[in-house]
């Protein structure tokens, strides 16, 4: 995708091991057609050079405050607001805890803190780092004041541990810079809210080797949280095993198993709102093997399951103060939708159901046909994309939690 008119960013880089992917991320930006210009930290400076950034983005890289040539060319204030989009990459711990406490001891938080533009931060630090409570703290303002958040991603760092803070890649950085910049009109009215959106299968685990499971792709969980990421929220996918790309903007949790799922789900709260879109397996296994099951000779073998924690209700009767202002779940039905849909919602306790009739051909489709029931009835929606019902169900969200 191309910008449809010309756009520039200003690309404020950090002082972390992840700065090198600032370069691929310029690259990919000049190839659509959108303008950088480049502030790099001191801290920045160790990882990647003015030269490498000046050369890759074709403009001036500016790093000192006070410096009088460049005041006197541009000025800081005018830098902060000539671009269409502030992007932080990496947004480090320390970075973060600035912009939250509204520092400008150098350039970047100057600017920052000066600017007039919509802030994008593409977080990067260790995981204790990440999980600390002080810079959950400090996303929690940032996110409420409408900053964006892509990533962290979960898996290995430079410091050899592994867990959530992992940066973001460049092309899912490309691809929130993008969204932001191109709109399509959709509104920031969830700005400052945090949804947290369950998706695709659970595997419960029969032994190493099989397990059971069910047919869901997490495609309408993903376009879901794309959509409400879209319109400005913070958004938490906690998704089971799935072959989808993780959507732009949005912080992946992945899962197994459903007590791993209700675990995450959890711990993510608290938010405003929580779409429990994952078909959940209802049963395990009762005492999994921990090594693959041999055939019996020419018998059979008897499983024995037990119920699954419930992720939709335990969320949906948290008590008051806990429970987030809207649970929305969903009912995958194959005959009298509507009836057990309803049912399923007086069952749960949960504001919304989203009801669809899995009969025909849903499962992995990239079409959907639903039914929305809550206090007021049934809405019946015609068939369309996956995408079109996730950006209609994200703007009767947004009317909801306004």
């Amino acid at each position: 995708m191309t910008v449809s008119q010309p756009k520039s960013i200003l690309l404020i880089i950090g002082g972390g091991v992840a700065a090198y992917k600032a370069l691929l991320l310029i690259r990919l930006l000049k190839a659509r057609g959108v303008g950088v210009r480049a502030v790099v930290t001191a801290g920045g400076e160790q990882f990647v050079t003015p030269l490498s950034v000046g050369a890759l983005s074709g403009e001036k890289v500016f790093t000192d405050l006070f410096d009088l040539t460049e005041e006197a060319e541009m000025g800081h204030i005018q830098l902060s607001r000539a671009a269409d989009l502030v992007v932080v990459v990496p947004a480090t711990a320390d970075l973060m805890a600035k912009m939250a406490g509204g520092h400008a001891d150098d350039l970047a938080t100057t600017l920052l803190l000066a600017t007039d533009k919509d802030v994008l931060i593409a977080p990067a630090m260790n995981v204790r780092m990440w999980d600390h409570a002080a810079t959950q703290a400090n996303l929690a303002t940032l996110t409420a004041r409408g900053v964006g958040v892509v990533g962290p991603d979960e898996g290995d760092m430079a410091c050899g541990e592994y867990g959530p803070g992992r940066m973001a890649e460049p092309e899912a950085i490309f691809d929130a810079i993008m969204a932001r910049l191109e709109g399509n009109g959709v509104p920031r009215d969830l700005a400052g809210k945090r949804i947290v959106v369950t998706s695709g299968p659970t595997h419960e685990p029969i032994d190493p080797v099989r397990y059971i499971a069910n047919r869901s792709s997490g495609k309408q969980g993903n376009a879901i949280a794309a959509a409400l990421a879209a319109r400005g929220a913070e958004v938490v996918l906690v998704s089971g095993p799935v072959r989808l790309n993780p959507p732009a903007g949005v912080t992946v949790q992945g899962v197994e198993t459903a007590r791993e799922m209700l675990a995450a789900t959890m711990a993510a709260l608290p938010a405003d709102a929580v779409i429990c879109a994952a078909a959940v397996a209802d049963y395990r296994v009762a005492d999994a093997a921990d090594q693959k099951l041999k055939k019996a000779d020419g018998a059979g073998r008897s499983l024995t399951l037990v119920e699954n924690p419930d992720i939709l209700a335990t969320v949906s009767v948290l008590p008051s103060g806990e429970r987030p202002r809207l649970v929305v779940g969903f009912a995958a039905e194959t005959q009298d939708v509507i009836a057990y849909a309803s049912a399923k919602r007086e069952r749960k306790g949960c504001d919304w159901i989203v009801a669809n009739d899995v009969s025909q051909g849903v499962f992995g489709g990239d079409e959907n046909r639903v039914t929305v029931i809550d206090d007021a009835g049934a809405e019946d929606w015609p068939r369309m994309g996956k995408d079109a019902v996730a950006e209609k169900l994200a703007e009767r969200i947004a009317r909801a939690l306004a």
